[in-house]
């Protein structure tokens, strides 16, 4: 199971950089809604890192210097690969929402939840692209893996 969730954080990591890569080259054709999506795409896995180790997080909907934003997506990576391999998986863990609510999940549920909010967002952010112009990043899991 490490193996395949490692898996999906290469993909995670992968295309995070290549649409981060895309805004980049076409940053006068971007609407600050793509600008605010890839931001919130990063917080979010930096905020589930953060929550399996009792770290402070980022806020949901920070906006982080553009040219820090391949720098934040390897972190992510670093930290979620760091997780995976040294954590248990299954072992619960209490954390609070945005809101305050206090929740419980395993790891695995929690880093799992990152990656399908990841490519949740990334859709997101290539239908933003399409409408100013921009070809999107071709990032479905099986591209990744051909």
């Amino acid at each position: 199971m490490k193996e395949k969730l490692i898996d999906l954080f290469e993909y995670t990591y992968h295309f995070n950089a290549e649409v981060i890569k895309v805004i980049a080259e076409n940053r006068e054709l971007v609407d600050d809604k793509t600008i605010s999506l890839i931001n919130h795409t990063l917080n979010a896995q930096q905020i589930w890192n953060a929550r399996i180790k009792g770290e402070t997080t980022f806020e949901v909907w920070q906006i982080n210097p553009f040219e820090s934003l391949q720098e934040i997506n390897h972190k992510n990576f670093l930290k979620s690969i760091d997780l995976i391999s040294n954590l248990d998986l299954d072992k619960r863990i209490e954390y609070q929402n945005s809101r305050g609510t206090k929740f419980e999940n395993s790891i695995f549920e929690m880093l799992f939840h990152a990656v399908n909010h990841s490519t949740y967002h990334r859709g997101q952010i290539n239908s933003l692209l399409r409408q100013n112009g921009i070809t999107p990043v071709a990032a479905d899991y099986i591209f990744y893996k051909r």
